[in-house]
This record gives C-alpha cells, sequence and structure tokens, in this order.
C-alpha cells in the first residue's frame, strides 16, 4: 500500500518497507512515530486529510547532510562573506500505513 504524508512542511510518497530522510524529528533511534496528517493513502485521497489514516515509522538514524557553503559577493565593493550549513535529518523507515 501507497501513502502521501505531511512532516516538516513537506509532503512524501512513500509504501512499506520503504526507508526516507525527513526533517530532524525529536525522538529516540530505534522508537516508533506515528504521523496522522495523512493525503493519500491507495486510492483514497482527503479534504485536506484521510480521517482515520496513520502512517507507522521506525527511527532507523539521526545525522547532518553534507555541508553546503554560502557565498556572497557584491564586486568593486570588497564585500565578501562565506557561510557553511549541515542540514540535520532522521531517517526513517515505514513499518505500517493503516488507513
Amino acid at each position: 500500500m501507497k501513502a502521501i504524508f505531511v512532516t516538516g512542511g513537506k509532503q512524501y510518497y512513500v509504501e512499506e518497507g520503504s526507508e526516507i530522510y525527513v526533517e530532524k524529528l525529536e525522538a529516540e533511534e530505534g522508537s516508533k512515530v506515528d504521523f496522522d496528517t495523512v493525503v493519500s493513502v491507495g486510492e483514497k485521497v482527503g479534504t485536506p486529510y484521510v480521517k482515520g489514516a496513520k502512517v507507522t515509522c521506525e527511527v532507523v538514524k539521526h545525522g547532518k547532510q553534507k555541508k553546503i557553503r554560502v557565498f556572497k559577493y557584491v564586486s568593486k565593493s570588497n564585500y565578501r562573506r562565506t557561510q557553511g550549513h549541515r542540514q540535520p535529518y532522521t531517517k526513517l523507515k515505514v513499518v505500517k500505513i493503516a488507513g
């Protein structure tokens, strides 16, 4: 079964057994997390969400993504700024889709 759910301001299209990377969640590794903001399950589409639907995921690990460099530059004015950023993430494995 496939579903679309919302977390961290983004929608994720998943099926049972798939692994996804989402915005960092405050949950321990190995614990289960339930998402009830499900946009669609199989052929059911909600307005805005499907009532009674739930996606259960297991937290695999937490980490940080690859570093990106932000460089600001204005020509002829000696303005240069360099900044780095590593976005934290949570890796989830979809255990069950109910709905």
